[in-house]
């Protein structure tokens, strides 16, 4: 019986549906938050992929051709 009790103070639903609503906003927000956050890791991720490729493009051609020289 005592379990119960405990429990229940956790658990709250309430008669009136629209206090709901402010937590429906806050989640929607801090959803697009989290999607827009993610999307701008991947795009910066992106961007650094691409100079980390470049930079090892240009060692491979020094390498080459101080192999070439030498």
């Amino acid at each position: 019986m005592s379990k119960w009790f405990v429990i229940s103070l956790f658990l709250y639903f309430p008669e009136d549906k629209t206090e709901y609503i402010p937590a429906a906003v806050t989640s929607l927000v801090f959803l697009i938050g989290a999607v827009l956050t993610m999307r701008f890791i991947i795009k910066i991720s992106k961007k650094e992929a691409q100079k980390a490729k470049e930079h090892e493009q240009a060692i491979m051609k020094q390498m080459n051709d101080t192999k070439e020289n030498g």
